[in-house]
């Protein structure tokens, strides 16, 4: 077992433990007092897991009811939103209960900001299930849903008071899904760790899973050190955002349905990284994503993309700060207004 302790404004844990899944009843009692949860899935994951947990939360007398709702960015919404609430309510949850967000990072993400607006905030856990979720999403206290608008545009930032990592139920993914978390592994290789790029450059999707443990830990780690840094996304911490202004514009201009976050993320890296950097490091970064099966670029307009940026949570008044790595395992934060970020890009 690794640990992690994340020294934020309400510090927590993260354990990485293979197996850790069917000890979560042990290490949640150990974090939290509270006998009543409520645990929040999508019915991909709920088949998978859920019934695990919950013995494994009777075991040491913690009482669990489930919510499970269509896999899916499209059920990050205010309507699934209004049925956790309801949830919740039915189930008789106050302050001093607590809820788990077992899955991905939709279910992270929606569950995180049931529980920092349900009755003004309460506790909750991120055992995540995905790669994706593992080494970015459920660490770092920020959740959100969809709206019409755009991405992750209503949140709230609410640290967990535990993460759980079972590097076991990576097993259960689909090889997309696999390569989605590979994105952003190959993000904090680009922004902060040269040796880790170099580690994942000399894999591929067959055989990453032999290296799983330190990539898992290592991602973690750099993202704790970020986080502990600039807790509330005021500076160092936009350096996590490289590959997603275009990233999330990709997503969206794909309705969200058949362009994963991934994707998104792994097109959005490549596609500034040639505009803004040099065709060496471009051209290694390519390799590299293509090694995980993941997209270099998207065939959908710049021209039609760029009102999907304007829109972007990081836009600052009439800016928008975006990310470019110069080398490996260095980042760069560029602020500039809207119009000279569009010229930029279509150049």
């Amino acid at each position: 077992m690794k640990n992690i302790k994340v020294r934020t404004s309400s510090p927590y844990d993260i354990i990485i433990e293979r197996g850790g899944l069917d000890k979560c009843g042990e290490f949640i009692s150990s974090a939290l007092k509270s006998k009543k949860a409520v645990i929040i899935t999508d019915d991909i994951v709920d088949r998978l897991y859920s019934q695990r947990l919950v013995k494994s939360l009777a075991d040491y007398d913690i009482k669990s009811d489930v919510f499970v709702f269509p896999n899916g960015e499209q059920s990050k919404n205010l309507s699934t939103l209004s049925d956790i609430y309801d949830f919740l309510c039915e189930k008789n949850i106050t302050r001093s209960d607590f809820l788990i967000a077992l899955g991905g990072g939709v279910v992270g993400d929606i569950t995180g900001f049931a529980a920092a607006s349900y009755l003004r905030g309460i506790d909750f856990v991120q055992i995540p299930t995905t790669l994706l979720a593992q080494v970015d999403s459920s660490v770092g206290g920020k959740t959100a849903v969809d709206i019409k608008g755009g991405k992750n545009l209503v949140g709230a930032f609410k640290q967990p008071a535990l993460v759980v990592c079972d590097s076991d139920t990576l097993k259960s993914l689909p090889q997309t899904e696999l390569s989605c978390g590979m994105a952003e592994a190959i993000k904090y290789g680009m922004i902060r760790d040269a040796d880790l790029f170099r580690l994942i450059e000399n894999h591929d999707i067959s055989d990453i899973n032999d290296v799983m443990d330190e990539l898992v830990y290592t991602c973690i780690d750099i993202k704790r050190d970020v986080v502990e840094h600039d807790e509330f996304d005021k500076g160092e911490r936009m350096i996590l955002n490289f590959g997603h202004t275009l990233g999330h514009a990709i997503e969206g201009w794909h309705n969200y349905t058949d362009y994963t976050h991934g994707m998104g993320v792994s097109a959005g890296m490549c596609m500034i990284t040639e505009r803004l950097c040099s065709k060496a490091l471009s051209d290694r970064l390519k390799n590299c994503v293509k090694r995980y099966n993941l997209p270099t670029g998207t065939e959908a307009p710049i021209g039609e993309l760029l009102p999907y940026c304007s829109k972007d949570k990081k836009r600052d008044a009439g800016d928008i700060n975006y990310i470019i790595c110069p080398e490996t395992g260095k980042a760069e934060i560029h602020r500039v207004t809207v119009a000279e970020f569009e010229k930029l890009m279509e150049g």
